[in-house]
Order: structure tokens, then sequence, then C-alpha cells
């Protein structure tokens, strides 16, 4: 089937059925980035005053790493002057031989958030910051969440951020070098978009997918939209991750294909323990699992177990 046919048949009675993989909570942890390298799973979350990779030989027992970059490393942090600083939601990319680590700097208020880029050795570190921040918030965005898609058709590395307060998706093609802006792509916001965005593409189809809500909250979801090109226009997909009795807010997540088993992966995170709709307290957990796709191409709706 042609792929401007797959999108059609995706979108046309997009209701995806239930899968029944089994879910694995493996380490309390949020808005994980997941990796395959030198024979082992990475797993990089959010880290508060230091940002550190979690290894693991079979995807059941991890290993947390020294810290890969810490807020003292980064020569520009205090430069808005905000009383503190927090990282969160990293993202390590393998590309043009190299190892590039981009996350967020925040506060959110009273300054704008950011997001910088630090060049690596490896998926262990150690990391050395580029010196600046690569987009800067303000004017209602929040430079948020920093996930980086080399496209495989022509090679282009793009940037994608943005969210919670005015929930926009914003997207900047970067320069060969990874640490530098090459330009800026005007693309259409999906419904629902919060924050989170994370791309991928099988057989043909670019899955733009995302969180929606607000993070400590039952709210709190993943949604998704499909195109032919990693800009867009996108074909919205409906939910494809909610909350349920036992466990709430699941979201802020990553995909990737497992090289040992061919099989497709969402590392991502959610609330347990917690009752009613929030707001809520504590640590969130970073889970794993299976996921399938349809002939069509849509992804099975994840059911957690």
């Amino acid at each position: 089937m042609r792929t401007a046919t797959l999108i059609a048949a995706l979108l046309a009675g997009l209701s995806p059925a239930a899968s029944a993989q089994e879910v694995k909570s493996v380490l309390a942890g949020a808005d994980p980035d997941i990796e395959f390298a030198e024979g082992k799973y990475w797993i990089y979350p959010t880290g508060g005053e230091a940002l550190a990779a979690w290894s693991s030989p079979d995807m059941r027992d991890w290993t947390r790493g020294e810290p890969l970059l810490r807020l003292k490393d980064i020569s520009w942090v205090e430069d808005d002057h905000a009383p503190r600083h927090f990282l969160w939601a990293p993202d390590m990319v393998h590309a043009n031989g190299g190892w590039y680590f981009y996350y967020s700097v925040g506060p959110q208020n009273p300054t704008p958030s950011r997001i910088g880029v630090a060049i690596c050795k490896g998926p262990a570190g150690p990391c050395t910051d580029s010196g600046k921040p690569l987009v800067t918030g303000g004017k209602g965005f929040e430079a948020i969440d920093p996930a980086v898609f080399v496209d495989p058709k022509t090679k282009t590395p793009y940037l994608y951020a943005g969210g919670s307060a005015g929930a926009t998706l914003r997207i900047w093609v970067l320069k060969p070098d990874m640490v530098s802006i090459d330009r800026e792509v005007k693309v259409d916001t999906p419904p629902n978009f919060t924050e989170g965005a994370f791309m991928h593409t099988r057989k043909g189809i670019y899955y733009l997918s995302y969180s929606a809500g607000k993070w400590d909250t039952s709210s709190y979801q993943l949604h998704y939209a499909v195109s032919l090109s990693p800009i867009g226009p996108w074909r919205y997909g409906g939910p494809l991750l909610v909350g349920d009795k036992r466990y709430r807010g699941p979201g802020h997540h990553s995909f990737f294909e497992d090289p040992k088993d061919g099989k497709w992966y969402i590392a991502y995170h959610r609330w347990e323990g917690q009752f009613g709709d929030g707001p809520y307290q504590g640590s969130r957990r970073v889970a794993i699992q299976p996921i399938e796709y349809r002939e069509d191409g849509a992804i099975e709706t994840i059911r957690m177990k």
C-alpha cells in the first residue's frame, strides 16, 4: 500500500485497538529519553541540579551512572540572574559520528526557560556544554522539552521544543555541527499539544507524539499526529496513552526501535500509588513496554499493565 494511502487509512477510522503488552516500571524518574548504544540500553531522565544516564543490559536492571552534566558546568546558567535553576527533560542524540546532549534549563518564572546542548564523548559522557543556549523562551513561548530528530531521508537534523504556557510547538533546523541553529521552520501546533514532543518515522510515516494536559494531574496523557514529512502538515491521530485507576498522568515519553529484537518500545513516566485527580506529589516512575502498529500504520492504543 502506498504511503499516502496508509495515511488515509490510518486516519479514516482511527480508534486504535487495545494492546495487552506488559508494562514495567523500572526506576524513579520523569521525562525519559531511551536509547540503545554500545550493547546497552540507556535512559536519560529529568535531574534537578544534575543530569545522569541510567544503563541496563536487558531493560530490567538499571544502574545510575555519574552525572553527565551539572548546573555548575554550564557557564551561561546564571546570566538571567534567577535565584535558582533546574535541569530537566534531556535528549541524547548520536549524529555525525558524535554524541549530543540537549536539555532544558529553568526556571520558567520569573525568567524565561532555555534550551542548551552539550557535546559528549559517548552515551555515558562525560559531556561539555557548548557555551551558549540554543533557544531562549519568552513572549508566551516556553523553551522546554527539546527532542532532536535526524531525518533518515535527507539527513537534516530538526530540534522540536515548546510547551506548557502558550502550549506552542516550534521546530528548528540545526546546523551540521548539531550545536547551532540554522533556521526556524514555521509549523502548526497539533490539537491538544501541551509539551514533550517526540518524532519518529516508520515505513514512510512520520509520527509526532506529545503530552497533553497538566503534568501533575490525571489530565496528563499522550497524543499523536502523523505526516508525510518531519515538519507536517499534521493529521491528528487522537489519544495514545491515558491514565487509569491504577496509574495516573502517563506522558513525556520517547520511542526507539530495539536492534536486538526489531520491536519498537516506548519509555514514559507515570504516577503510581496516587488517588484522585491531583495535583500529585512525590516521584514519578519510568515505565517501558513494547508497542505495536496495525497494518494501516496506526499505533495500537497503549494499555498500562
